[in-house]
């Protein structure tokens, strides 16, 4: 057994905020927990329940914005959801022609699956023409989008991708003085600093061989299919890849922007003092105001702030860790300037850079993957040990409030997929941890509360994910939306209880004050201390000056635990609990109550636990 087994780990906020870095969250108790409800935009809406592979837009149908009606609208806001993460609005490549708009039509041969990846943008100015009742005026339908969002109590984030581009980007919209991403680059060398893309040149770009049995479109005929792209010199690939013909598994649908870092991997601009980790955003813009920066920082700082100015809420950055931590520096703090509520997330994957990117780059948010998600997949596959989740937050007591928790999203497979953990309900318990184990915001994917597997082979996506290459329908999210009355009329009763599940825990996350406040493990004792207590259980507790929680989960799907739950008496001095016996109501469902007596040593609550089962026991 491992020896923290035997630690008692007491967290609390207050004392990660002595930390000097912490100055910005130091007022997180005055707020409630946020939600992000991250919908594929495209899919969200689409009723067609055909699902052909590769099928086009005509035969298996696509989403748009006015499917987020008001009766939509009304019914993700009762989930508890305070933002709505957008996915995929900006005009990216695709396979399907819309020539008739005076938009170019792009090569099959780079771009993946018959609807496109979202994260091949080819214009920052546009949303995506898929996206429209009528493409011609596909903008306004945003902004009408974007202020019925606003009209129901919810904030808009977006996507921006900023380290790479579609291999052929075109904007058609851009404001007075913008200029297209490498319009005025010197294509003559491999590296300018102003230069927004790397360059090989003298060499043209190749189309990667396929993989086996892969086919653009399926296979389908096409003028453009003929396994050419013109592109002289080449330019390095998104992934950074430096050859004219990348890998078929390299991103070789879209070129890497240069933020000027040589090839050599050195920097061409002013790196930032130290000690300015530990300033606000103010100091960071004050810091690079006059400063001459590489074009493609200013060019992305435009780009937000055209987003801002349509009232768009905030933005989730692509692969954040591939741009350097100073360009975040200027992005961030000019974005603060603009809007000091903006709500700005990032995808970074490498927990050695997580406080570089947080406290340097003034990202709001980071993904907790490597350490929460990862964990709890592994606990809901069976394999894993509920004894290494407080360890994560001793980790990462500094930064938790700053880890957005999750447990789906667009690049992970699906709770309900076989190759996942092949049932709904076995990400109950682990949802319950992940929203209510720190002060941090939880996110949730579409179709993730009604149990969808994303089990339909769309195309270049495949099974377990549900597809952002592909015209697909949702099946599960199809039955809660009813053809449009999004009134769950179509849904199974454990489907219906699942969502009811979710509403019930997402509401109340977003009304509790202990939340907020302070955490500390009771796990390690009770791992010592309570008989039939082992690793498939995990208890905390949380509590505010108003509010005080045990919170319990039993990960198995086939043990019931009778448990006599203990809270030591370092912890019972913390949450300032008096002898005497207190009557408990878990929050969750209102109907299971517990009885905790409090004397001199400890605290003790019995509690008969079912398989996937949770409490959140509250009491005054």
């Amino acid at each position: 057994m491992k020896n923290y087994l035997y630690l008692v780990v007491i967290s609390t906020w207050v004392l990660a905020c002595s930390n000097p870095r912490q100055s910005q969250v130091q007022t997180v108790s005055k707020q409630r927990k946020v939600v992000v409800y991250q919908v594929f935009t495209r899919l969200f809406g689409n009723t067609n329940t055909h699902n052909k592979p590769w099928g086009t837009i005509e035969e298996n149908g696509v989403g748009k914005f006015n499917d987020f009606s008001d009766k939509a609208l009304t019914e993700v806001k009762k989930l508890g959801v305070t933002h709505i993460w957008y996915t995929g609005v900006p005009h990216h490549a695709t396979g399907t022609d819309y020539s008739h708009y005076g938009i170019s039509c792009d090569d099959p041969d780079v771009v993946k699956g018959r609807a496109g990846s979202p994260y091949a943008v080819k214009d920052y100015y546009q949303v995506d023409p898929d996206l429209a009742l009528d493409p011609a005026k596909r903008l306004d339908e945003f902004q009408e989008l974007v202020d019925r969002t606003h009209r129901h109590g919810m904030k808009v984030i977006i996507d921006i991708v900023p380290n790479h581009v579609a291999r052929r980007y075109q904007g058609l919209n851009n404001p007075k003085g913008i200029v297209d991403f490498g319009a005025n680059d010197d294509t003559s060398v491999v590296y300018a600093r102003n230069n927004n893309f790397y360059y090989i040149p003298h060499e043209t770009f190749k189309v990667p061989i396929p993989m086996d049995g892969y086919e653009p479109l399926g296979g389908e005929k096409n003028s453009l299919v003929d396994g050419q792209f013109s592109e002289r010199p080449a330019k390095w690939t998104g992934n950074g890849s430096r050859l004219a013909q990348p890998s078929h598994y390299d991103w070789y649908e879209t070129v890497k922007v240069n933020y000027g870092v040589k090839p050599d991997g050195s920097y061409d601009f002013d790196l930032l003092p130290a000690g300015f980790d530990t300033l606000d955003y103010k100091e960071h813009y004050a810091f690079w105001k006059g400063k001459d920066v590489p074009d493609s920082w200013v060019k992305f700082r435009d780009i937000a702030f055209f987003w801002l100015d349509k009232g768009v809420d905030g933005f989730r950055y692509d692969m954040a860790e591939m741009v350097p931590v100073e360009f975040w520096s200027f992005m961030n703090s000019s974005v603060k300037m603009k809007n000091p509520d903006a709500f700005l997330l990032a995808e970074v994957y490498q927990p050695d850079l997580y406080r570089d990117y947080i406290f340097k780059g003034k990202m709001d948010y980071l993904y907790d993957k490597v350490d929460l998600y990862d964990t709890l997949k592994h606990i809901m596959q069976g394999g894993g040990s509920t004894d290494y989740i407080a360890p994560i937050q001793h980790k990462l007591v500094d930064i938790e409030h700053h880890m957005l928790h999750f447990l789906e999203n667009h690049d992970e497979q699906r709770i309900a997929s076989p190759e996942f953990a092949g049932d709904a309900r076995k990400g109950m318990p682990a949802m319950v941890v992940s929203a209510t184990l720190s002060t941090s915001p939880t996110m949730l994917y579409f179709g993730q509360e009604v149990g969808e597997p994303g089990a339909e082979n769309a195309g270049f996506g495949k099974s377990s994910r549900t597809s952002i290459f592909d015209y697909i329908g949702v099946p599960h999210h199809q039955r809660w939306m009813n053809e449009g009355k999004f009134d769950g009329g179509q849904l199974t009763e454990e489907e219906k209880e699942l969502r009811h599940f979710y509403q019930r825990l997402l509401n109340f996350t977003t009304q509790s004050s202990a939340l907020m406040g302070s955490y500390a493990d009771i796990h390690a004792y009770n791992r010592k201390y309570t008989e039939g207590y082992n690793h498939k259980v995990y208890s905390c507790v949380r509590w505010s000056q108003d509010e005080k929680l045990v919170i319990i989960s039993n990960f198995s799907e086939q043990e019931t635990y009778d448990l006599d739950l203990k809270i030591p008496a370092g912890i019972v001095a913390q949450m300032d609990l008096k002898e005497g016996e207190y009557m408990a109501v878990d929050q969750l469902f209102l109907q299971e109550k517990a009885k905790l007596v409090v004397n001199q040593t400890n605290a003790s609550m019995p509690v008969h636990i079912a398989p996937l089962q949770s409490f959140i026991f509250k009491w005054k």
